[in-house]
């Protein structure tokens, strides 16, 4: 009988915990509850001016759950910087649930027909849990992440919980609050309920930008 499932791991995210493994090969699953936790202020996005340009430029075509499985397995593999995983054969069926169920999404960067990039994570009420992203091309995980954002604003989505902060992470706005400010964050989004697909996919370029409140 399986002990943890989609429902359990919804459960999780509804409390504030969330799951990783140490390693792609160990197959234990562990849930976490740090004392600070990262987040972005969907009103803070920093796009900076050469990225703004590169987003007006278009060298991504960008999807949405289009190749989710192909995003968790890209976020899995080794990579420059990123040598080992927290993603799982069980997280990786998980997730691949959660997507069946609708509850998961992924935006996925495309250059020609090669996926380059691309970022995934967990919808539950006006909150999304933003698990990993990966990128083979310059920006073309920064540029999914612009296209989140502005997906997220126009679905009246309220949190976008990063779990951690890292030092790439705080140049695009994402800010370090303490445990007690995120579950009061997240006990607000629970309330209500957000849209995914509010934004049509087709949304311009320009379109997207308008979502940015901070430049350099």
């Amino acid at each position: 009988m399986r002990v943890f499932g989609t429902a359990e791991l919804l459960d999780c995210y509804a409390r504030g915990v969330f799951p990783m493994a140490d390693s792609r090969d160990d197959p234990r699953i562990y849930l976490l509850d740090p004392d600070e936790r990262g987040v972005l202020p969907l009103d803070g996005l920093h796009i900076s001016k050469r990225l703004k340009r590169k987003v007006k430029q278009q060298p991504y075509r960008i999807t949405y759950d289009t190749a989710f499985q192909r995003v968790v397995e890209a976020c899995a593999t080794p990579a420059p910087g990123r040598e080992e995983t927290w993603i799982n054969d069980g997280i990786f069926g998980l997730y691949s649930e959660l997507r069946r169920d609708g509850y998961a999404h992924s935006v996925e960067a495309w250059q020609g027909d090669e996926l380059v990039g691309g970022l995934y994570g967990v919808s539950l009420g006006r909150a999304f849990f933003g698990e990993s992203m990966f990128s083979r091309a310059t920006d073309a995980s920064k540029i999914a992440l612009v296209y989140l954002v502005a997906r997220l604003k126009a679905g009246g989505y309220t949190l976008l919980d990063t779990q951690f902060t890292t030092e790439h992470l705080e140049t695009l706005g994402v800010i370090t609050i303490t445990r007690t400010q995120y579950h009061e964050r997240l006990a607000e989004a629970l309330e209500g309920v957000g849209d995914f697909y509010s934004m049509p996919a087709d949304t311009s370029a320009s379109d997207i930008l308008q979502s940015s409140t901070q430049t350099s």
